[in-house]
């Protein structure tokens, strides 16, 4: 296994990964830089989001050439995104660059995880992709409270000017450790669309959408829950935060271990399972303050511990159409992350109580283990192999 490149992949997750999250915690300090409400300073997050799920489908185009020349022209658009952020005027311009950042995103990580899978030893293509998303899981522990101390500090703008020089670092490494791993099989623009004719990858992106949704909505109203809920002070949200992150990083790595033990789809399945049960276990029991933190961080572990596998399944589920596969499974997690805000916030808009959040997260959650169960009992002896 190619060590040095999978740190290398997992170096770009990390900086797309501050980029992403670092944004929640800075809504307060963009209002008040450009003088707009906190709604409006929402549209931040939702410029990214958009770029995330143009710049994936935009990845069909790029499909002629070596994926290491993908990954690098991804970095720079990365970079490019992030100073744009930096040396915005107004808003609709920080919009726009917003926009730009966002666009390599989610054709990183699929770019990414066909690399991790071809450099990888033979049976390990699962834990080299945790590898790489252990970045992600890495910038959840101290991204979004660093951005938040230096916007308070200096300003809001301050993170990503380290996110810029961060890129430069990832650019140099991937050129330097991560050796050619060639193209893609090049089936033509519509060829690429082939493999959705099979139930298999359609199961998975379903389980990415629903399992995300569900997750997300404990983690879109998180403060609220912790202290309405489980009655704890608002200034040690910040450590349950981190103690989250610990156990992402944590779920990470032991799922990709069980992947390469047993099967993605499986283990996807019974991290689906209890994703339900700790969900409705905090609807239940989240009034005592140590259960529900406990219930939390464990729920925050599953979400990445269903990351590695969905990935790589849907790469196994996609031939002729890894590309396309890749970024659809990136869009799957973003349409998760908008319908599990939106659900989780009903029992807001109804004044209803706020034990229904995580309620109708199980809801969702119980879909996505729905269509992993039924992936991995009935199709995924079909795509058993790794990319090599």
């Amino acid at each position: 296994m190619q060590l040095k490149g999978l740190i290398s992949l997992s170096f770009g997750t990390l900086g797309l990964g501050i980029t992403e999250f670092v944004a929640m915690g800075l809504l307060p300090f963009i209002a008040a830089t450009y003088g707009i409400s906190i709604a409006q300073a929402g549209h931040f997050i939702t410029a990214y989001a958009l770029g995330v799920a143009f710049g994936a489908f935009a990845l069909l185009f790029l499909r002629a050439l070596k994926l290491k020349t993908i990954l690098l022209m991804l970095i720079l658009v990365h970079i490019a995104g992030n100073l744009f952020t930096v040396l915005a005027p107004d808003f609709n311009t920080l919009l726009a660059a917003r926009f730009i950042a966002g666009l390599p995103h989610g054709s990183f990580f699929g770019v990414g995880s066909i690399i991790a899978q071809r450099i990888a030893s033979k049976d390990k293509g699962s834990s080299a992709v945790s590898i790489m998303v252990a970045g992600m899981t890495v910038s959840n522990i101290f991204g979004v409270p660093l951005g938040t101390a230096l916007a308070e500090i200096l300003t809001f703008k301050a993170i990503f000017c380290l996110v810029v020089i961060w890129g430069m670092i990832v650019l140099f490494s991937c050129h330097r450790w991560i050796r050619d791993t060639g193209k893609i099989e090049n089936t033509g623009f519509f060829g690429q669309f082939a493999f959705l004719k099979h139930p298999a990858p359609w199961l998975v992106l379903g389980a990415t959408m629903f399992g995300n949704a569900g997750i997300f909505c404990m983690q879109s109203y998180i403060s609220p829950i912790l202290t309405e809920l489980a009655g704890i002070k608002l200034h040690t949200v910040p450590a349950v935060l981190v103690a989250m992150g610990i156990c992402m990083v944590m779920a990470n790595f032991i799922s990709g271990r069980l992947c390469d033990r047993f099967t993605p789809g499986k283990v996807g399945a019974y991290a689906q399972a209890l994703a339900v049960i700790l969900l409705l276990g905090i609807a239940l029991f989240g009034h005592s303050t140590v259960i529900c933190i406990i219930l939390i961080c464990l729920t925050a572990g599953v979400l990445f511990s269903l990351s590695s596998p969905e990935q790589v399944s849907i790469l196994r589920t996609a031939p002729g159409g890894l590309l396309l596969g890749a970024a659809s499974v990136q869009a799957a997690f973003n349409l998760g992350n908008a319908l599990g805000a939106s659900a989780g916030g009903v029992p807001f808009t109804f004044d209803l109580s706020i034990r229904l959040v995580t309620a109708i997260g199980a809801a969702l959650a119980f879909i996505g283990f729905g269509c992993l169960w039924l992936y991995a009992k009935k199709y995924e002896k079909e795509f058993s192999k790794d990319l090599h």
